[in-house]
């Protein structure tokens, strides 16, 4: 089905082999990275919090629910590839700040928002 490379080296041979590298550009990517998040809001849109945490039980809906993430997934992927960022480490340090803005003790079970940090 598919080799051993990482999604982002798949994805960057798959736009290759099709020469789609010009019309991969980041507000293109971005683009469609939005469009697909889009569809995957659609999958939710008016089912209530009880239908929505169930919505992998029905086979349909998970199945479109799958492939939007997958969209997502690959759109991300493309663009932090296209980029130059290390979507993994841009991931890990994202939380890393969380972790210094949102410490365990002060917003355990809490929503609030945090003041942004002094840097």
């Amino acid at each position: 089905m598919h080799d051993d490379g990482t999604l982002a080296e798949r994805l960057r041979e798959f736009a290759a082999a099709r020469e789609w590298e010009r019309f991969h550009t980041p507000k293109n990517l971005a683009m469609a990275l939005a469009g697909e998040v889009g569809e995957l809001v659609a999958e939710f849109q008016w089912l209530t919090p009880e239908e929505s945490a169930a919505v992998m039980a029905d086979p349909e809906s998970a199945r479109r629910v799958r492939a939007e993430l997958g969209d997502v997934a690959i759109y991300l992927t493309r663009l932090a590839d296209v980029l130059g960022v290390d979507l993994d480490r841009a991931a890990h340090d994202k939380l890393d700040e969380s972790g210094q803005r949102y410490d365990a003790e002060s917003y355990r079970g809490s929503a609030r928002k945090a003041p942004p940090l002094n840097r």
